[in-house]
């Protein structure tokens, strides 16, 4: 029977130009998507979020830009805080999983510091 799981992602970007952002966007959907076997068929939806750093294109247009027109999409601003990582994209995948597996999350670039005990488990390929 399917279960529905979440799995995080994030990852920074080079500079905020539509380029950089669909390069880094396209990085970690890649990513989380090679690391944990999902087929694009089973994302039921993404929630993206972004700095307010970034400015020149929403990932979740990134996304779209990418072949995902079928999966709903939703961007959100990360809230402002002080000593926040700058131009930082994040995402929550919700995923339709037939064999119950746990997912890994992918945290990429500086965004890695995040969540420094998972960006530890995905590089080794661990479920957690």
């Amino acid at each position: 029977m399917p279960r529905l799981r979440g799995v995080r992602g994030a990852i920074t970007v080079e500079e905020d130009t539509p380029g950089s952002v669909d390069a880094a966007v396209r990085e970690l959907i890649d990513q989380l998507a090679g690391v944990n076997a999902i087929d694009p068929c089973d994302v039921v939806s993404a929630i993206f979020s972004a700095t307010p750093d970034i400015r020149s294109r929403n990932p979740a247009t990134a996304a779209r830009s990418l072949g995902w027109t079928d999966v709903p999409l939703m961007c959100v601003s990360e809230l402002e805080t002080d000593g926040m990582l700058e131009r930082c994209v994040r995402v929550l995948l919700h995923v339709s999983v037939a064999d119950g597996r746990r997912l890994t999350p992918v945290y990429l670039g500086d965004a890695a510091r995040l969540r420094p005990d998972l960006a530890a488990v995905a590089a080794t390929g661990g479920a957690r």
